[in-house]
């Protein structure tokens, strides 16, 4: 039987934007310390964990391990009480039909964020039923550019890294897919897309056969009859 090929999404930045709502909770919590922080400040912090990020916003900057904790802490908070108004409106743009086709060609889907609130995120957008599998933060200890969480993630869905193409918006995500040896979508003008096989705007310029064709896998990229979301089958 030949093997199926998989698709593994982050999810911030590239089927919502929540990375917006990240800015705005560092920015938040920046701007309560004194410490400049702009978009600019914002690209370092991109694809990496909470605790990372508070390192280089500090830039050095003392704090006391318990300091460190609360501002963590207060940082999620924000971020919380905006994720809390997500809807499914909130989906990003193409998103959702992308997902329904791959899911007709019997693609592997799976997530994989650096997030620890990405459940939380999957839940208010009502995307749950389009993974085989789902990783965060919480998943693994090493969190991107490290390969563990889309290793972890090619696990749950049964897939095996060479048959899987990420689609990620950050370098710090590009970095662990490729050493995790997966192919590569970047997403986003700030992108750094020479680290991908393929990029592009948005979600709404990605499709299957696309895909297909970066795997090699022109069998897994052809138009299928569309089946009611009722009758998906078990992956």
């Amino acid at each position: 039987m030949a093997i199926r090929p998989a698709i593994i999404f982050d999810l911030d930045g590239v089927l919502t934007d929540t990375a917006e709502l990240h800015f705005q909770a560092w920015k938040r919590l920046a701007d309560e310390r004194g410490i400049p922080f702009d978009r600019q400040h914002n690209q370092s912090l991109r694809g990496v964990g909470r605790e990372e990020s508070l390192r280089r916003l500090l830039a050095g900057r003392p704090v006391s391990p318990s300091k460190f904790a609360a501002m963590l802490e207060r940082k999620n908070d924000y971020y919380l009480a905006m994720i809390a108004k997500l809807t499914p409106d909130d989906l990003a743009p193409g998103a959702a039909e992308l997902l329904a086709n791959l899911r007709r060609l019997r693609w592997k889907i799976g997530l994989a964020s650096g997030s620890r609130n990405a459940q939380r995120v999957v839940d208010r957008l009502r995307i749950r039923e389009w993974f085989s599998g789902i990783a965060d933060g919480a998943s693994v200890e090493r969190g991107k550019p490290a390969p563990d969480l889309f290793l972890h993630c090619a696990g749950l869905i049964g897939a095996s890294p060479s048959a899987c193409v990420v689609v990620e918006d950050a370098p710090a995500g590009l970095q662990a897919a490729r050493a995790a040896g997966m192919h590569t979508v970047s997403v986003g003008p700030d992108t750094v897309s020479e680290m991908a096989d393929l990029h592009v705007a948005d979600v709404s310029e990605l499709h299957a056969a696309e895909l297909a064709a970066i795997l090699g896998r022109s069998d897994y990229g052809a138009a299928r009859p569309t089946v009611a979301s009722s009758s998906f089958g078990p992956f």
